[in-house]
């Protein structure tokens, strides 16, 4: 997996893309949104082997989770506006599961469950996979993904939000 910083910085960055206006609210989703998928991992807590569909890397990194998660999130601010709350939200989901099937590590990303339990790759394995656990983060391991994420998703979101708000000044004017 990515860390949860890298997964936090995408769903920062999807809500600053869609979300002009900047609602907090929805801006503190699109980030927990980002990182929730891994919650799964206290499925091993329960004996829930890995390639259990409901597993790590299973369910919780699915298309229809992601889907799912939305339109439970879209149904309780529908006062707030519709239109950007479900994309921001399904994209800042999804992204998580986009982001692990880039890593160098683990049993793949289970896109399709409950449709089909086979888990995927992309071709390109690029970032370096995060450990499990805070303490075997803070190492020589944790440095890897740091500097990893930084080439892969930091650099290209803050080049995102600085084309964002060079576009959005010139728009003022």
């Amino acid at each position: 997996m990515a860390s949860l910083f890298g997964h936090g910085l995408v769903g920062f960055t999807l809500s600053k893309i869609v979300d002009s206006k900047n609602n907090k609210l929805l801006l503190f989703l699109a980030i927990g949104s980002a990182i929730l998928p891994d919650i799964d991992v206290i499925a091993f807590n329960f004996g829930i082997p890995y390639g259990h569909p409901l597993g790590h890397r299973g369910f919780t990194h699915s298309i229809v989770f992601a889907i799912l998660w939305a339109v439970i999130i879209a149904l309780l601010l529908r006062k707030q506006k519709k239109s950007i709350v479900f994309p921001v939200i399904f994209l800042s989901t999804i992204s998580h599961g986009i982001l692990d099937a880039l890593t160098t590590g683990g049993k793949g990303i289970g896109f399709f469950i409950p449709f089909s339990d086979e888990r995927f790759f992309f071709p390109l394995k690029v970032i370096k996979v995060s450990p499990i656990g805070v303490s075997k983060f803070f190492s020589e391991w944790g440095m890897r993904v740091i500097l990893s994420e930084l080439k892969y998703i930091a650099i290209p979101c803050i080049l995102v939000l600085l084309f964002l708000r060079f576009k959005r000044k010139n728009n003022e004017h």
